[in-house]
């Protein structure tokens, strides 16, 4: 079975792939909270009350906390968020630093970092993204009197239709470069559709720019008995979404590969070593010592 995703299929933030999105705001309200908070993303939590669901808001209330679980306790889910959401905030940041003006975030979800990071004037930042999801972020943000601190431009349009032309129709400069950023989106992507994604992104990118994923070399990493691993976790908590419904799986590309193969400088920084940097202790149990192979990339454009 490869997915029990349909050609086609479309999603608001309550629903399918776009209810993850706002797992992962949970997961980042959580790590903002507390005079030790770990992030500082003020906006996490009023978007995960808009979308309304019970189990994410219990989870930012508290109400939640598997102690017993290493990799789902609220600890751990605050620093694992950290680690990836300050991966991706450094990137963009120095991206900027490095000139680069021009920002691209793909299946952009429930990510708030048009409106809180320190862009510099004259920056553009794009999101693209499903139409409701997009709508849903932009009218509800715009209810809190949220102001972007880049001038955003919300891009809405299915990755798996013709998003490079719609990206242009919205403006986008194709002579300079950019920082694009494909976080938490590859298993979403049918193998094919993977290298489509970084083929039309080599194809937009100036000299100059880059781009930042997550690389997991196992290709069997999202089997049908850790996806219901997984979707057990989930489900402790009142999340009733079956992982092996969402996950596209089968033989795909290496994306650190793909990327070298198509002019890119690569680098990798592998989980654990991230965990370390931060302060943190990797969480170590089966699941967990899977992703522990996780790593994150960043690559620049010769």
């Amino acid at each position: 079975m490869e997915s029990g995703r349909t050609e086609g299929d479309s999603w608001g933030p309550g629903s399918s792939v776009g209810a993850t999105a706002t797992m992962v705001a949970a997961s980042r309200a959580v790590a903002s909270q507390g005079p030790d908070a770990l992030l500082d993303d003020p906006l996490a939590e009023p978007l995960v009350r808009a979308v309304g669901l019970e189990p994410f808001i219990r989870i930012v209330e508290g109400q939640v906390d598997f102690e017993d679980d290493p990799l789902f306790n609220r600890k751990a889910r605050a620093e694992q968020i950290t680690v990836r959401t300050r991966f991706f905030d450094d990137f963009f940041i120095g991206a900027t630093k490095a000139g680069v003006r021009q920002a691209v975030i793909l299946a952009s979800g429930l990510d708030t970092r048009a409106y809180r990071l320190p862009w510099p004037a004259g920056t553009v930042v794009y999101e693209i993204d499903q139409p409701q999801v997009i709508a849903f972020k932009t009218d509800t943000l715009a209810g809190l009197g949220a102001a972007p601190t880049a001038e955003r431009r919300a891009i809405a349009v299915d990755l798996r239709d013709d998003w490079p032309a719609a990206l242009r129709d919205g403006g986008f400069d194709v002579t300079q470069p950019t920082a694009w950023s494909a976080e938490g989106l590859l298993p979403y992507l049918p193998p094919e559709a993977q290298d489509r994604l970084f083929d039309n992104i080599t194809a937009l990118s100036a000299p100059g720019s880059r781009v930042a994923t997550e690389h997991v070399p196992d290709p069997n990493v999202f089997s049908d008995e850790r996806l219901q691993r997984i979707s057990e976790r989930w489900q402790r908590f009142g999340f009733n979404l079956n992982a092996a419904d969402l996950f596209y799986r089968g033989e795909r590309n290496v994306v650190v590969d793909y990327l070298k193969t198509h002019g890119w400088r690569v680098e990798t920084h592998p989980a654990r070593e991230l965990y370390a940097q931060n302060g943190f202790e990797f969480p170590e149990d089966e699941m967990s010592a899977t992703f522990g192979e996780l790593s994150y990339v960043a690559a620049t454009l010769a």
